[in-house]
């Protein structure tokens, strides 16, 4: 079993892994029944990392999401279905690894799955850009959701990304007109759309697969238009001030859901979904299965005018001088 990689703000639990594990090895190498002792240590570091996990702050929540133990893409695609079938390239001589797709099924039912993919490691972080998609991964992505439209396929896509790759290469292809060409595409797709951030949600290469009829977000996601280390620099000129501006950017599945930019948030295994990858993909398959039995029932007329509707009222609340009067025209929606 790999070893766990804790954050910074889990260091409370870093002397009772290590108990943990002297006495697993106690049992291993000896006959001694130590299965008391076992049980009475993990039950402490279950409370404990319950207790921290419960007050994370803005940008505690961006470590937990960055987190390189995270389940990805590919992992919720193999836990949901095993006849996924990967579909490569972008049709103008590129195959983006950061940005990946294909077809699959989910309880018998055919969907397209795409989502951005990073890596485990360095080496696999090298392959996949650190999940932060080119040109050519945006135009693959709206290459696959012109196919899935074309043969009536629900669309499930998975945001992961600290942002669109902002390298010269990337800017002289036109990195800018993929993602907007994608925003304006997905607006007149005529099958369901169910998006999910299941990690980082950064600026525009989150919305190039982000404009859907239900936007979830897991518990400990981050979604936001810019990094707060990014956001940091630009107003204070010091990234140091990152935390600060985690907390103003409204980040977290608690404020967005208030906010009305999400239409819920996906409850996440105590330690994050890290520590129970197998759990954070059932609640997230029950979560898609319910929004897509409820938008299958809707026309496609209905669907693509609410879509619409659901994205012009997101700026809403810049023009009024008075928060709280939006939070009341906002619909009230559950966690």
């Amino acid at each position: 079993m790999a070893k766990r990689y804790l954050l910074d703000f889990e260091k409370p639990l870093v002397e009772l892994e290590k108990q943990i594990e002297q006495i697993k090895e106690l049992a291993r190498d000896s006959e001694v029944d130590v299965s008391q002792q076992l049980l009475q240590l993990e039950t402490l570091a279950a409370r404990r990392r319950e207790e921290i996990f419960k007050s994370l702050t803005p940008a505690q929540k961006i470590q937990v999401a960055r987190h390189p133990q995270r389940p990805s893409t590919l992992d919720f695609v193999q836990m949901f279905c095993d006849d996924w079938i990967e579909l490569h390239g972008d049709r103008n001589g590129g195959d983006d690894m950061a940005l990946i797709g294909g077809i699959g099924s989910i309880n018998n039912r055919p969907v397209l799955m795409l989502g951005h993919q990073k890596g485990r490691d360095t080496k696999e972080n090298v392959v996949r850009n650190f999940g932060m998609a080119k040109p050519g991964g945006y135009r693959k992505a709206l290459r696959l959701m012109q196919h899935a439209n074309r043969f009536s396929l629900p669309i499930l896509t998975f945001i992961d990304t600290p942002g669109a790759y902002a390298g010269l290469k990337a800017e002289e292809q036109g990195q800018g007109e993929a993602i907007a060409r994608n925003l304006r595409e997905m607006f007149g797709l005529k099958v369901p759309i169910v998006a999910t951030v299941i990690g980082e949600g950064g600026s525009g290469g989150a919305l190039g697969i982000g404009v859907a009829d239900r936007l979830l977000m897991f518990e400990h996601s981050v979604y936001t238009v810019a990094s707060p280390e990014a956001c940091a620099s630009i107003l204070w000129r010091d990234a140091a001030k990152a935390p600060e501006a985690a907390s103003a950017l409204k980040i977290t599945g608690k404020d967005l859901l208030k906010l009305g930019i999400i239409d819920e948030v996906l409850p996440e295994p105590s330690g994050g979904n890290n520590w129970a990858p197998l759990d954070a993909g059932n609640t997230l398959k029950e979560a898609i299965e319910k929004h897509l039995n409820a938008l299958l029932q809707m026309p496609e007329g209905q669907l693509i005018e609410e879509r619409y509707k659901k994205f012009r009222v997101l700026g809403k609340f810049i023009e009024a001088n008075n928060i709280e009067e939006i939070y009341s025209e906002i619909p009230q929606k559950t966690e």
